[in-house]
């Protein structure tokens, strides 16, 4: 596998209610298929160390984990040397079965929101309730953020990770920088 290139090379905007990062690429890999078939569910646990999550879950510990995306679907999250190993292992593990695991890192980028005001940058751009409680760490929400769809779930209270395809990382990053903007903070609270 080539070395990893940053969409962004790790573009940073710490000048409004929250901080955004551009980060490294990640390895991710598609799963597609029943996701309560034995030969997936035992190689990702295997990969991973986590159990298989439940709708609109994820499950990561130290930057490897899994993430449900749909019905059929998984996301696969490790360290990006390690995804040429872990395709391998799933390939082997679904042998002649009706699924697909498929290399996703280098058409993805990453981007890290952090502040006491990250649930609302989210908020603006994204049709969620990121209120604490409907959107809590361990969940993850696949959607849209303005008019590119995005992944993206709660690291911890005021820490988000986001997904969207490569190619739109620079509108993402500039998306993010605006709805953090100095001075635009919501102060929405539940009364």
């Amino acid at each position: 596998m080539s070395e990893p290139i940053s969409a962004l090379n790790g573009a940073v905007y710490n000048q409004g209610i929250a901080e955004i990062t551009a980060l490294d690429p990640i390895g991710m890999i598609s799963i597609r298929g029943d996701l309560t078939a034995g030969y997936l569910k035992k190689p990702v646990k295997k990969i991973t160390g986590v159990a298989m999550p439940d709708m609109r879950g994820i499950n990561l510990v130290s930057g490897t984990g899994v993430a449900w995306m749909s019905p059929d679907e998984l996301l696969l999250i490790c360290p990006y040397a390690d995804v040429a190993t872990n395709l391998e292992t799933l390939h082997k593990a679904i042998g002649t079965n009706h699924a697909l695991a498929v290399n996703v890192s280098d058409a993805r980028a990453v981007f890290r929101v952090t502040g006491k005001h990250t649930r609302e940058v989210l908020a603006k751009l994204a049709p969620v309730d990121t209120s604490p409680e409907a959107f809590a760490p361990g969940t993850i929400r696949r959607t849209r953020l303005a008019q590119v769809p995005a992944a993206f779930w709660m690291v911890d209270a005021d820490t988000t990770e986001l997904v969207c395809f490569r190619s739109v990382a620079q509108y993402v990053f500039d998306l993010l920088k605006t709805a953090a903007q100095p001075g635009s903070q919501v102060n929405y609270h539940r009364g």
